[in-house]
């Protein structure tokens, strides 16, 4: 059955509007990130397998097909004045193409040509030096970490000194208490990998007794060439590790930013959270589809810890930034196709 699935998959991806796909090489894009990349998932769309890219050696839109449609994967990576263009002319090329996980520049330059603009979620911006872990709202947050350092547990940053046997056991074992366990999500989410690539930062979480427990790793964020702040791309802990976990270990790495002079970590997506009005045009249907979906409990307990995870990114208290879905056609055809490539199905 599954053989059968992909056979259809690729009869309908080449009846999907032609596109002209431009071969860029891994170092071509990357380098392309560290000029434009000033947004969470500039440095997925370089490094991701699988996905398709639309534009010239200037810039790129990276895009994903299903079922017929293209989706392009937030927003474009060229030099920001430039990004109207290329957002016209991938429109024009795709046949009205979705927008995923796309910033508000994005979405206004849709809005103007037609499209309607949902809002997806939200990401978290903690706006270093500014941002700190002081004062009674942040209580907890430096609980955890106080906790863990009394319980004899020692937090750093891996320097590619962990053995990759013990991250790979961590994986499995948090694979095993995951909600879906067969597969990862994908597009929106990069398949995680033991070893880091270029510019990523690994903090680690070892026990009392020196077992690996928790991970966090982070992709860089680029302005003027440089990296200038990191966002959360994989996040990985003992299914026995204590609650205090996670959060400790989020705690020490921005901390560890700031001394450092990053101005700025996002926390990524928080999925269908703080679904309000867009302030665009926008389908009604699919504003209420993505409340009911976030309220869920069925969907919490058997799909998807929505609820779950923007809790835990509201606990450090940053900067709430709508994200929002672009689309002409807005129909379960083509939202089916979305949740197919993203694997939530």
């Amino acid at each position: 059955m599954p053989s059968l699935r992909i056979h259809f998959d690729r009869l309908l991806e080449g009846a999907a509007p032609k596109v002209e796909r431009q071969a860029l090489t891994h170092v071509e894009r990357l380098a392309l990130v560290r000029r434009h990349g000033d947004f969470s998932l500039a440095y997925s769309t370089a490094v991701q397998q699988k996905l398709s890219y639309f534009g010239d050696a200037d810039g790129y839109i990276a895009f994903g097909t299903k079922m017929k449609h293209h989706f392009a994967l937030g927003d474009p990576v060229v030099h920001p004045p430039d990004r109207p263009d290329y957002i016209r002319r991938f429109v024009e090329a795709a046949g009205s193409p979705w927008f995923v996980q796309i910033g508000e520049e994005t979405a206004r330059v849709l809005a103007g040509l037609g499209y309607r603009v949902n809002r997806l979620g939200i990401d978290t911006r903690l706006v270093l030096p500014a941002h700190d872990f002081s004062g009674k709202r942040n209580e907890t947050v430096r609980y955890s970490e106080r906790w863990l350092l009394k319980k004899g547990f020692s937090l750093g940053e891996d320097k590619r000194t962990v053995f990759l046997d013990e991250i790979q056991r961590l994986s499995q074992n948090w694979r095993a208490d995951r909600i879906v366990k067969r597969w990862e999500m994908g597009f929106l989410n990069r398949p995680f990998s033991d070893q880091l690539g270029v510019d990523m930062r690994r903090f680690v979480l070892h026990g009392p007794d020196g077992e690996l427990v928790a991970l966090l790793d982070f992709d860089p964020l680029f302005g003027g060439g440089k990296v200038i702040g990191y966002t959360t791309s994989f996040k990985r802990k003992h299914v026995d590790a204590t609650p205090h976990a996670e959060i400790g270990l989020t705690k020490f790495a921005v901390d560890r930013f700031r001394e450092q002079g990053i101005s700025v970590v996002t926390l990524g997506l928080s999925p269908l959270a703080d679904i309000a009005p867009s302030g665009f045009a926008e389908s009604d249907f699919w504003r209420n589809a993505f409340q009911r979906a976030y309220d869920s409990p069925w969907v919490n307990r058997s799909k998807f810890n929505l609820r779950g995870q923007a809790a835990f990114k509201r606990r450090f208290h940053g900067i709430e930034e709508p994200v929002y879905i672009a689309f002409r056609k807005g129909t379960y055809v083509e939202m089916l196709g979305l949740l197919r490539l993203i694997k939530a199905i």
